[in-house]
This record gives structure tokens, sequence and C-alpha cells, in this order.
């Protein structure tokens, strides 16, 4: 019979790690404080670039947490034996990793007391208006779920509600998409296909981030996963990826044949500086050539290069982000179409956006403390299996 443990707190790594995500989460709430006082002038955003770096982290941590459900998910509504030790974990991840990301919002709105007012007034029209019931619910949900699956009295329920989880998910990550996809006034968001780019965006960045997590966390408390288990982990990702890699490469084929949005494709793919640069170096090869590569060649797929493939991933989704949120902003608006528009702070030239300091400690500061309170949870929580299956001698 599968047992679960809490995490061990006597081992060194774990008090170490718990101290560094303490004093950077503490930081992110100082930089946020800062940022409140002194107003938005600090930062390096302005009146056109007005999503920077925190809002590249809290979607990253939104769409991780959506996609990070999927494990639990195989193993309940797809009856995935392997994946079903790890259930927990994935359940506590969904959790921690959104908590993470809508503080992060919270406290990069600029008035972080107004957000009673987001909470009680709704403009059903608006999609940011839903995304609230879609992220509470979500958060919900997945305390049921979790609920279930470490109460042995309500197994049988099990499977029904990660239904319901799973399809949550679905929708919460449509909902984020549709954000930018409803955006019609910015050239680089105006697309039906932003909603499953994020659903497969989320799936590669939530397995990626899960196959690092899990390992490190089985590890500190002295249990192997098996090496069975990580090769499915990475083939996993490796169809992720290439779902991401096709999702991405139609949006901008698209918009090519698109006239009215062929001068902003040529301005992320060709001309447009540092997101040029960071389309092709970091996207391109870091976030899809170089996980793809290690995850085919060679005959044997091993842990190592399982791991170094989820770092990759989650480096060039970072950098993907920057891109579609800041390179997105930073092309002019095309307020009066046909005419050039001179003067003011808005002058028909892409923006220069330089991030600041306190916007990369915000933005940490919410990374760190959703894993402060996922290590707090493994602490206090039986979410860990005590074993895996052993592995198969059959390659």
């Amino acid at each position: 019979m599968l047992t679960y443990h809490t995490l061990q707190a006597g081992n060194r790594w774990y008090l170490v790690l718990t101290a560094i995500f303490t004093l950077v989460s503490i930081l992110g709430f100082v930089a946020a404080r800062y940022m409140e006082h002194e107003g938005h002038y600090v930062t390096g955003m302005t009146n056109q670039i007005v999503w920077g770096i925190p809002h590249v982290a809290a979607i990253f941590l939104i769409l991780a947490a959506s996609g990070v459900l999927n494990m639990a998910s195989i193993s309940s509504v797809f009856n995935v034996e392997d994946y079903k030790p790890l259930a927990r974990l994935s359940g506590l991840l969904a959790i921690t990793l959104l908590a993470g990301g809508l503080l992060i919002l919270v406290l990069d709105l600029g008035r972080p007391d107004r957000l009673i007012v987001a909470m009680t007034t709704y403009n059903f029209r608006s999609i940011f208006a839903w995304n609230i019931f879609l992220y509470i619910g979500f958060a919900v949900v997945v305390l049921i779920y979790l609920w279930v699956i470490m109460d042995s009295r309500f197994s049988k329920y099990v499977k029904s509600v990660g239904a319901i989880a799973f399809s949550w998910r679905l929708i919460l990550t449509t909902g984020t998409g549709s954000i930018f996809g409803f955006l019609v006034a910015r050239d680089a968001y105006d697309t039906a296909i932003m909603a499953p780019l994020f659903i497969a965006h989320s799936l590669a960045i939530g397995t990626a981030i899960f196959i690092l997590i899990a390992s490190i966390s089985c590890s500190l408390n002295e249990v192997r996963i098996s090496t069975d288990l990580i090769r499915r982990f990475g083939r996993l990702l490796l169809w992720f990826v290439l779902a991401v890699a096709y999702m991405m490469t139609i949006h901008h084929l698209t918009n090519l044949y698109i006239s009215g949005h062929y001068n902003v494709e040529r301005f992320i793919l060709k001309e447009g500086g540092i997101y040029t640069w960071l389309f092709w170096g970091g996207q391109v090869v870091l976030g899809y050539l170089v996980p793809i590569m290690l995850l085919v060649v060679g005959k044997t797929l091993i842990v190592p290069r399982v791991l170094f493939a989820s770092v990759f991933t989650i480096m060039g989704a970072l950098i993907q982000i920057y891109i579609l949120i800041v390179g997105g902003q930073s092309y002019p608006l095309n307020i009066f179409p046909g005419y050039e528009v001179i003067g003011g702070w808005y002058a028909s030239q892409p923006g220069n956006y330089f991030p600041t300091l306190p916007e990369f400690t915000l933005g940490f500061g919410g990374i760190a403390f959703a894993l402060l309170i996922t290590i707090i949870g493994l602490r206090v929580l039986p979410f860990l299996p005590s074993q895996f299956k052993r592995d198969s001698t059959v390659e």
C-alpha cells in the first residue's frame, strides 16, 4: 500500500531553501511597497508599456498553476497508475503557484487596496471580471480535489472531481489567453489562437516545473523517483514543447498573411531589436530547439537530459511571455489608421522599456512566495510518496 510522508524538517537543504524563499519574498513585499509609495515612475514602465516584469512573472505562474495540475489529471481522469503517487504534489503546486501569480498582480496594480472594488463590482463584458471567478473557482476546485485524494472515505469521487478540475483549468487558461486575444487595439494580441496557444504553453511550463520540483522534493526526503517515470515525464514534455512550437509557428504565419498584422510581425521577427534577438535566440533556440534535441537525441532518454530540458523549457517560456507582453506593448498602437501621430508622450514609435530592480524584485518575490508556501505545505501535510515502482529492466 502506498504511504505518504511530510518533508523532513531536519534536512540542511530544507532549511537553506526556506530561508532563501523567505528572504526573497520579504524583499518582494518591500519592492511593492516602495513602488506603491513612490509611484510607478520608479519603474521602467511608461504610458505605452504598462505591464512589465511583474506581469511576466504573474502570467508565468498562472500558466504554470494550470499546467502543473496535468499530472493529477492524468492519474485520476485517465487512470494512469504510475502518476498517482505524485497527484497530491501536483494539486499542491497548482494552488501555491496560482497564489504567487495572483499576489504579484495585486501588488503590481498600484492600488492594491482597490482590489475590493474589483471583487464586488463586475463588468461582465470584461474578460478581467470573468477571470476573477475563474481564479477563485480554480483554487476552490483544486482544494476539494486534494481533499478527496487524501481522504480515503471519498475515494469514489476522485475521478468525477478530477474531471471537474481538468475542465476548469482548461477554461481558466482559455480565459487567461483571451485577455490578450480580446485586446483588439494591440496588433500583436488580436487573434483567436491566443487561447489554445496559452493552453499548450501552460502544459509545457507546468510539466517542466513539476519535473524539477518533484525531483528536488523527493530527493530532500531521500526518495528516488523511478527512472522510468522520469522518462515518461520527458516524453510528455517533448510533446508539449512541440505543440507550443507548432502553435507559435501557425500564429506568426497567420499574422504574416493578414495585412493588418504584417507590420507587427516584421517588428517581432526582424526589426524589433532586443525583442527580435530574444525571439530567435531565447524563444526559438533555448525554448524549443534545445529541449527538443535533449529529449530526442540518443537511444536512451537519461534523467539529466530530462532535467536540463525542463530548465531550458522554463527559460524559453519566460522569454516568450516577455516578448508577448512587453514586446506586444512596445509596438505602437494604431490609434488613427492612415495617419502619423507626432509629439507628446505617444509618437507612433516603438516604446522603450528598461526594467528596474524593484520590478525584478517583485517578480522574483512572487515566485519565491509560491515556492515558500509549497515547501511549508510539504512540511505540514503528507504530500510526498514514500516509494515508487521499481524501474523495469526492459528499455
